[in-house]
């Protein structure tokens, strides 16, 4: 990786961009703009939508009517602005390059940007390519979801720049997610001299959030967690409501569908309490297809060719867009990002050295993918 790039990768990393600050978002935006400006790149800017940063769509390469290749990355990110002056300071350390973003995703969107615009300049796409950046990826793609689908129906291929896994490994399945919220009422009293008038919401929540772990079966690939809890108003007060959300992961539709009549369906331990929940499937799981197989073959041959080995990994927890395009039967190949590790931890890195060639295969990708 040249001065010059690392020069720009760093800027990138100190342009911090939590999924809600709305302004960090945009900063990412205007600079993936100006990084475009002296290439044949449409670019289409979506404004922002319920509180949240813009998207991108960049278009290039040949103007035939077929489907696309389709690249995404996101330039949100889950640490807060300041993570880079306190806990996660920019720093090299030897091939490791640390930083909030570096590993997810922002180092892998970097050099897919760069190998798409190199492409276009010397019109060697093999296909339509459309670039989409989104700006919420983080927090379930809420606002970019129809747009990721509009277009992946439209598409040949889909290509995700999320950071590679265990040491460069490729990604071509992940379970889905769901996300619902559960609201707890039971009846107000004061805890010292009417505590037995009331039926205390968060000791209900607690018996609820037992039923729902218990749901996880290792087995199947499903887990349920609980990994937040708000009730209460006041340590002498029996409280009134609970509220939790749950987070819900499942390797194949079925147990998606069957877990949330489950999720759905809790029930109070008595008529003292009422329990509602709301929420459903977030990510359809993404379970890898012949064509999927036949993808990564290609890639693999390609890497071959570039020098190195790719390898897939097992199927992964956390989902990505990457979801959505698999869903819709796209061959969707994810995990293609830098490799490192420590993503949503302050011991963010990525390996510079995986730049170059990772760079590389996505140029590849987009110049052979028939």
């Amino acid at each position: 990786m040249d001065a010059s790039a690392l020069d720009t990768l760093l800027n990138w990393i100190r342009t911090e961009s939590p999924t809600h600050d709305v302004a960090g978002v945009n900063l990412m935006m205007d600079l993936v703009v100006a990084q475009m400006a002296d290439a044949p790149v449409a670019v289409e800017r979506l404004p922002g939508k319920e509180g949240l940063g813009d998207a991108l769509i960049l278009r290039a390469g040949p103007e035939r009517d077929e489907p696309a290749v389709l690249l995404m990355s996101h330039l949100d990110t889950v640490h807060p602005v300041g993570t880079i002056e306190s806990d996660l300071p920019l720093r090299v350390e030897g091939d490791r390059l640390y930083g909030p973003g570096i590993y997810d995703m922002k180092g892998g969107a970097y050099f897919a940007l760069e190998a798409f615009k190199d492409v276009a300049r010397r019109g060697s796409a093999s296909r339509p390519m459309v670039f989409i950046v989104t700006p919420d990826e983080e927090i379930g793609s809420p606002t970019t979801r129809p747009v990721i689908e509009d277009i992946g129906r439209r598409s040949a291929f889909a290509l995700v720049t999320e950071p590679a896994r265990d040491g460069g490994r490729i990604v071509t399945s992940r379970k889905g997610v769901g996300r619902f919220d559960v609201h707890v009422e039971g009846r107000p009293a004061h805890a010292g001299s009417r505590h037995k008038d009331g039926r205390n919401a968060v000791y209900e929540a607690a018996r609820q959030i037992l039923a729902v772990e218990a749901l996880t079966d290792y087995s199947r690939g499903i887990t349920t967690s609980v990994g937040m809890v708000s009730g209460g108003t006041a340590v002498n007060t029996i409280p009134q409501h609970c509220r939790f959300p749950v987070d819900l992961r499942v390797e194949t539709v079925a147990d998606g569908e069957r877990m949330t009549k489950a999720l759905l369906g809790l029930a109070p331990s008595s008529s003292d309490f009422k329990v509602s929940v709301t929420g459903g499937m977030n990510r359809p799981p993404y379970e890898r297809s012949a064509e999927t197989g036949k993808l990564f073959e290609h890639a693999k041959a390609l890497a071959a060719e570039i020098g190195f080995d790719l390898v897939s990994c097992d199927r992964v927890g956390g989902g990505s867009d990457g979801n959505f395009t698999a869903a819709i039967g796209i061959p969707t190949l994810d995990g293609l990002g830098i490799d490192g590790d420590g993503a949503h931890t302050l011991n963010e890195y990525g390996l510079i050295s995986s730049i170059a060639p990772r760079r590389q295969l996505m140029t590849r990708l987009l110049e052979t993918l028939r």
